[in-house]
């Protein structure tokens, strides 16, 4: 079993000290150590990190392979920092049978850049109708605990309590995608100033905010647990707040491009920024900024959504809705959150390892940087600023809306279980 001496961390952006791993395991954490034929690294004062989890990843395998792969998308993952993601279900075909996410599991067992859970679907084939085998998909080997239809809405009420009931009985959640159909039929963008001067179809805050206030009252009255997908609007922080005060069991996460952008860059046109939810308001953004660092919402989740080139350039209402995030999340988190005095490196760890670990049961992630824990790691130079080249992605997709963008921090190394997945940069 090999061991690696990191020298001169600063762990959870603390004081520096010497991290030795042996094996798979974090053996010592101290100054001064020392380890014979330990393999050094030199971290002069980068901040270290338990590895990252994302609670919400598109990898589009099976079925969509043009946009990423499973290989890619866990190679984007380990560049990012992450050493678990959780595998959305859109697929083709659909994850809502234990053969489909048992597939998706082992494809990430024999890639091994960073560990891999499937999240079921809630209905058959997205279509809302009918419960998916969501007993099946738990007790099959990918163990799944986490059930959406991300990409659409279980709007109906009824299916959704049933739901919310399933789950309870083997401690599962059920992650919601807040849009009202009815209410963001032909929406382009957020609705409000910007969408009326461009004439594009608006998209109300009022459909992601009905759905989260329906749904919380159902997790209520049913004693189960629910998570709100990439909130994105302050009504919703509201609504998230005040079911938190009631003691109702409600997770909830944001993305990165939500924190930073808003409906402002649609004039562009450029499809880059088409997303579903839509880009909001300098007022939203705020809000989410406020409500990430208060603990109202729980963790921050990159929906990574990856498309090939021909689905994103093209007319805007031609394009697909979707941004990759894996590669670039941490360093909009240092911009939007750090850097702003609004979180220190600690309470990173907590909303982009630990929270998200614990929500989604990845047992082994989001674990304290400390001796006898698993030795998933991520280093990160945060005194680095540099523009986004999509060239230089891991990803098989290049749709992200920071092209040229500068932004702060840099993933120098990931660890899985003490296996370097990243080392300066580059994947190994």
């Amino acid at each position: 079993m090999s061991k690696i001496l990191i020298r001169g961390a600063k762990v959870l952006g603390g004081e520096p000290q010497d991290v030795l791993i042996d094996g798979a395991t974090i053996a010592q954490v101290g100054a001064g150590l020392s380890a014979e034929g330990a393999e050094v690294v030199e971290a002069d004062g980068k901040v270290l990190l338990p590895g990252l989890v994302d609670l919400h990843t598109h990898l589009r395998e099976p079925g969509r392979e043009d946009s990423e792969t499973v290989l890619t998308g866990t190679r984007a993952a380990a560049s990012g920092g992450y050493t678990a993601v959780f595998a959305m279900a859109n697929t083709f075909p659909v994850a809502d049978t234990a053969g489909v996410v048992e597939q998706v599991w082992r494809l990430g067992k024999e890639h091994g850049y960073c560990d891999v859970q499937p999240i079921g679907a809630v209905t058959v084939g997205l279509e809302g109708r009918k419960l998916a085998e969501l007993g099946a998909m738990h007790e099959s080997a990918a163990g799944v605990t986490v059930f959406s239809d991300d990409g659409k809405c279980v709007d109906d009420a009824v299916i959704m309590r049933r739901a919310l009931e399933y789950v309870k009985a083997f401690g599962g959640v059920v992650a919601q995608h807040a849009q009202e159909p009815r209410l963001t039929e032909g929406a382009q963008m957020n609705e409000g100033i910007v969408s009326a001067e461009l004439g594009l179809g608006g998209w109300p805050a009022v459909a992601e905010e009905s759905i989260i206030a329906r749904d919380v009252l159902l997790a209520e009255h049913v004693g189960s647990r629910v998570h709100i997908c990439h909130l994105s609007t302050a009504g919703s922080v509201e609504i998230v707040r005040w079911a938190k005060s009631r003691g109702i069991d409600v997770t909830a996460e944001v993305t990165p491009h939500h924190l930073l952008l808003t409906d402002e860059l649609v004039r562009t046109y450029n499809p880059v920024y088409k997303v579903n939810p839509p880009l909001r308001t300098e007022r939203d953004v705020l809000a989410l900024r406020e409500a990430l660092a208060d603990g109202t919402i729980d963790i921050v989740a990159t929906d990574h959504a990856p498309h090939p080139h021909e689905d994103k350039d093209c007319e805007w209402a031609a394009a697909a809705m979707g941004m990759v995030g894996l590669e670039t999340a941490l360093s909009v988190v240092q911009e939007t959150m750090v850097d702003t005095g609004l979180l220190d490196w600690a309470g990173v760890a907590e909303r982009m390892s630990a929270t998200p670990a614990r929500i989604g049961q990845a047992t082994g992630h989001g674990r304290p940087v400390s001796a006898g824990e698993p030795a998933n790691l991520t280093l990160v130079d945060t005194e680095y600023r540099g523009s986004v080249d999509p060239a230089g992605f891991a990803s098989r997709s290049r749709n992200t809306p920071y092209e040229g963008r500068e932004l702060p921090g840099r993933v120098t190394h990931t660890w899985l279980r003490g296996k370097a997945t990243l080392v300066d940069g580059k994947l190994t």
